[in-house]
């Protein structure tokens, strides 16, 4: 038995059209499964979806695009009907999409900008997990996968408020896990440290902040994308199945060192 095997799964990854997301629509859709990749430009899911259809020729994964802005919830709604009507059900969840327009002090983030962070980081994950669980629950199967990051661990000067709603994340996939986990639906967080991502550039293209967070780092690097993909294709897969309401920090050991 391959306990990594995904054929016939279908997992929607929001944020998917590049960094962490594509990583994770790509090595799903190499296990076998059928992914659509999401993001808010319909151009960029047109071209990921080409370019993944293209990697798993041949192969049982398969990749669909369906555009969307989770700070809408008709946009979440239509992602989810899209993917109903191409493939009949939602097996996976990976939200993996986030905003954080502000870093700097507590003191100085507005409303508008503690909002978007709040909206987009923890109520459209919200959302859209409340309108994949009746189906799953239906079926007495599901997986959902909240990608939170180590700030939601740890306190910082800078990136309380993105903290703060991945702090969230995290509590969002123990309930979930907790509520529903009798109807075989398994609900995790992944928390990732500094990833070489478009999302983070700001952080890792900082030399001084790039040798501080490597030099707390017992591996003394940051992270890849594909390094947090692997994790994800465990959660969704019978490798985890006896996984749920858990936070899996995937940091180089950076929270756990002196």
């Amino acid at each position: 038995m391959n306990l990594f095997n995904l054929t016939g799964k279908v997992a929607v990854i929001t944020g998917s059209t590049k960094g962490i997301g594509r990583a994770i629509a790509e090595q799903m859709a190499l296990h076998g499964a059928r992914v659509v990749v999401s993001s808010r430009k319909a151009d960029a899911c047109e071209q990921v979806t080409g370019e993944i259809n293209t990697l798993v020729e041949g192969q049982a994964g398969q990749a669909i695009g369906i555009p969307a802005n989770i700070s809408r919830k008709a946009d979440l709604e239509n992602l989810v009907a899209k993917t109903e009507e191409a493939f009949g059900k939602i097996d996976i969840l990976v939200c993996n999409a986030a905003a954080n327009p502000y870093y700097g002090s507590m003191l100085g983030i507005n409303d508008e900008q503690f909002d978007k962070i709040m909206d987009n980081n923890i109520k459209s994950n919200h959302w859209l997990s409340s309108m994949v669980i009746p189906q799953m629950q239906a079926r007495k199967e599901g997986v959902i996968i909240i990608i939170s990051s180590i700030g939601g661990v740890v306190g910082h000067s800078s990136l309380g408020s993105y903290g703060l709603s991945k702090a969230a994340d995290m509590a969002l996939a123990r309930n979930i896990g907790a509520e529903f986990g009798a109807d075989n639906i398994r609900a995790n967080a992944i928390a990732p440290g500094l990833i070489k991502t478009d999302f983070a550039k700001a952080l890792w293209d900082n030399p001084e902040y790039l040798k501080t967070a490597t030099a707390n780092c017992p591996l003394k690097r940051i992270g890849e994308p594909n390094e947090i993909a692997g994790a994800t294709v465990f959660l969704a897969s019978a490798a985890g199945a006896f996984m749920n309401g858990q936070t899996l920090i995937i940091d180089g050991g950076r929270t756990m060192s002196n």
